[in-house]
């Protein structure tokens, strides 16, 4: 009898212990405002890094817990991380409704020994006309939200592969050179890419981003569901704007890479 008991005690234990094993860990809730660093979380003291906020289309109040390591600069409407001492700080992010997010930017020292880049035209100008950028994915984000597919994380590698393109001052699609540049860059996988051209240098962004409205082929391009990150080139010449949009395909080939 006793037996008997000790067998049902085990069998109802190991009931118990597998219903606890396979009861779904609560995932953690995602912030109410997405806040990220340009220039990713480290910087070098006296390194500045546009900070991106999303939702688009939402005024912001940025605060940093740590102003004498990491301040905040409201530039137009952008908003800047200015690294001004070894440590670390966090960045917030408010908006009027008492959302919040946050993102941890930590500096180190610079480094006085490491090279300089050499002076060609696709190593210059890479965080050039930043808020030119800045503005221009927060306007094509605005249009793919008000078309129903997500908004587009910033990824380095093709803001860069977009700046060196944009600086080469290109009028037309060049398939290779771009997809080697996106492969040079570090970006892995396909990509869409839009271009345009155009007289004059204000209101760059707006204007770009309308054209690309304007052109069935560019649109869609654009608001492309499959698509996860963006990067984005403004170069200004003479008097002549040239602008690069590269939006990721994860898991996608780049076929000239």
């Amino acid at each position: 009898m006793n037996s008997m008991k000790k067998r049902i005690a085990a069998a109802m234990t190991a009931s118990a212990l597998t219903l606890v094993l396979t009861v779904p860990a609560m995932a953690a809730e995602a912030p109410d405002i997405r806040v990220s660093s340009y220039k990713g979380s480290t910087l070098e003291v006296g390194e500045r890094s546009g900070l991106i906020l999303g939702p688009s289309g939402t005024e912001y109040t940025v605060t940093s817990s740590a102003p004498d390591i990491v301040a905040v600069e409201q530039v137009l409407t952008f908003w800047v991380a200015v690294a001004k001492a070894e440590g670390s700080a966090e960045i917030t992010a408010s908006n009027s409704a008492g959302e919040r997010g946050s993102v941890t930017l930590t500096v180190g020292s610079a480094d006085p020994t490491a090279p300089e880049a050499p002076a060609s035209g696709d190593s210059a100008g890479l965080t050039d006309n930043l808020e030119i950028r800045q503005e221009m994915i927060r306007l094509i984000n605005q249009t793919r939200k008000a078309n129903g597919v997500s908004e587009l994380s910033i990824n380095e590698a093709l803001m860069n592969a977009a700046q060196v393109c944009s600086d080469r001052r290109y009028t037309w699609h060049h398939s290779q050179e771009e997809c080697q540049t996106a492969k040079d860059a570090g970006y892995p996988y396909g990509f869409g890419d839009n271009l345009t051209v155009f007289t004059g240098t204000d209101n760059a962004a707006q204007r770009a981003v309308d054209n690309w409205i304007s052109s069935p082929g560019h649109f869609e391009t654009m608001i492309d569901p499959a698509c996860d990150c963006i990067g984005v080139g403004v170069t200004q010449y003479n008097g002549v704007t040239y602008c690069y949009m590269f939006v990721g395909i994860p898991n996608s080939v780049n076929f000239y890479a």
